[in-house]
């Protein structure tokens, strides 16, 4: 099984910065792409970053020059760095892992950016 164990969620002012990070603890064959998503309230569940097994990454428009995802394949976890963030960017983050097939789901982290 693949298990999806997210942190670094939290209460942020507007212009500050948050890291988040997924663990994935379970089974780690065939992931073609990890990556974050995000669901506010009342709004469809959308892509923030991802990042393939070859190391290319793709970011929605809305965050591009702000967030930085990165994989570390030694530990297993990837991690999105959050900078400037604005009240929009309130949401809770998904941590998601592709295997092509199927996609694997974290419980979620709360992300809530003040103004």
């Amino acid at each position: 099984q693949v298990r999806l164990v997210e942190s670094g969620g939290g209460l942020v002012q507007a212009g500050g910065s948050l890291r988040l990070s997924c663990a994935n603890a379970g089974n780690t064959v065939n992931i073609r792409a990890m990556g974050w998503y995000r669901q506010a309230p009342g709004k469809e569940r959308e892509l923030v970053a991802s990042i393939s097994s070859g190391g290319s990454t793709n970011y929605a428009d809305s965050v591009k020059g702000r967030f930085t995802i990165s994989a570390d394949n030694a530990k297993n976890t990837v991690s999105l760095q959050m900078n400037s963030l604005k009240p929009e960017d309130t949401a809770v983050y998904y941590c998601n892992l592709d295997r092509g097939y199927r996609f694997y789901w974290g419980q979620g982290t709360q992300v809530t950016v003040s103004s």
